[in-house]
């Protein structure tokens, strides 16, 4: 059965060095971090390097211990508090970027290596090496050594290895980083995969119960195509959790939106909830014009609070019509990439915003008087 992971109120302070640094000692890299791991779930931690976002990994791996909070594992069997085990007695796995291979074993034997430790039986060894090494798609190469193999294939034999001493948890470290662009792409899909099947899920989105699994990046491309939900990590805090689609259609901060992809930022001010704006709307008024909100906490007051507008530059249309937040502007700069155009577009008051335009006719003229709109459920209000 998968496992369910709790954190509670985790925090890792780092003293400062005797001698020197910041008077009263140290840093902060996890901040009082509270969140539960559903059973099966590719779990994302995303954030810009230095968030803090691998030191709360590695403390659930048992690598460092935390300041204070707790870790809990619940298999099914019951719930154990693994705050200050040992790695070793975590029950485990992890995949690093660095790959961490034996370079004068085999392919097999670096898969076999855990086994061997856990003094697992010569037959059941073999046996548990060829499924492993199945499921990643390498069985083949068995008998290879390390340097006879690809990036690609090295951290599959490294996912092949954590897997096959059946973790609780599988845990990986930025996996992708070290390989290019193309096979970052094909392996993403796979891991998902591999995920799913391990922990006797099906392959697919997610359905099944799979291995629980928690994944470190500062990719978004990765962690929007792969996770079962993302926590977006700043500064030691976890700033914004849910599923993918949810944090980039609605984030909550201007960290959220303006991390997770690309977006335009207009301030303005909110005028109205409701009203002239419509149930369930939100009127709000920037130096380029006003806007009709689907998407703003409910927190925010009309006159009271100065705000920020998001709009992504694939949300905005160049489609001419009349209507709700629709804009005059004037192109001032383009660049026609074939299947879309990149367009800078200057707006009354002198915003500037860049507008994503799929499947152009023609490339548009610089100084080309243009029309953009936006559908109120794009247009996203966070607080200032």
């Amino acid at each position: 059965m998968a496992t369910t992971i709790t954190l509670e109120s985790l925090t890792k302070r780092f003293d400062g060095a005797p001698g020197g640094g910041a008077k009263g000692g140290g840093t902060v890299a996890v901040d009082n971090v509270s969140l539960t791991i559903d059973a099966g779930e590719l779990f994302f931690l995303l954030g810009p390097s230095g968030c803090g976002k691998t030191t709360l990994l590695r403390m659930v791996a048992g690598f460092i211990d935390p300041t204070s909070g707790r870790i809990l594992f619940d298999t099914g069997a019951g719930v154990r508090d693994v705050t200050h085990l040992p790695p070793n007695k975590r029950n485990t796995g992890m995949v690093f970027q660095s790959y961490a291979l034996w370079p004068h074993m085999t392919v097999a034997a670096n898969v076999a290596f855990g086994l061997t430790i856990r003094r697992v039986p010569a037959e059941e060894k073999q046996r548990r090496v060829r499924e492993a090494l199945a499921a990643v798609q390498m069985e083949q190469y068995a008998d290879r050594r390390p340097n006879q193999l690809s990036g690609g294939q090295l951290q599959r034999v490294a996912l092949a290895r954590a897997l096959v001493v059946r973790p609780d948890v599988l845990l990986l470290d930025e996996p992708l980083s070290n390989l290019d662009a193309k096979l970052r792409n094909e392996l993403r899909s796979e891991i998902r995969r591999i995920c799913k099947q391990a922990g006797g899920g099906p392959d697919g989105a997610g359905g099944g119960r799979g291995i629980t699994a928690i994944y470190v990046t500062h990719d978004q491309k990765e962690a929007l195509s792969m996770a079962d939900r993302v926590a977006i990590v700043n500064r030691g805090r976890i700033e914004q959790l849910g599923p993918p689609g949810e944090l980039y259609r609605r984030p909550r901060t201007r960290f959220v939106a303006e991390f997770l992809g690309e977006t335009n930022i207009l301030p303005g001010t909110l005028l109205e909830r409701g009203g002239a704006a419509g149930p369930g709307l939100a009127l709000v008024r920037t130096a380029a014009g006003e806007f009709v909100s689907a998407v703003l906490s409910p927190d925010l007051a009309p006159q009271t609070t100065g705000v920020t507008v998001s709009i992504r530059p694939e949300a905005w249309r160049l489609d001419g019509s009349a209507g709700r937040n629709t804009l005059p502007g004037r192109v001032v700069e383009s660049t026609y990439l074939g299947e879309t155009e990149q367009l800078v577009v200057e707006l009354p008051g002198g915003a500037k915003v860049k507008v994503a335009h799929l499947n152009p006719g023609a490339a548009a003229r610089t100084g080309e008087a243009v029309t953009v709109s936006a559908a109120p459920a794009d247009v996203v209000v966070l607080p200032t």
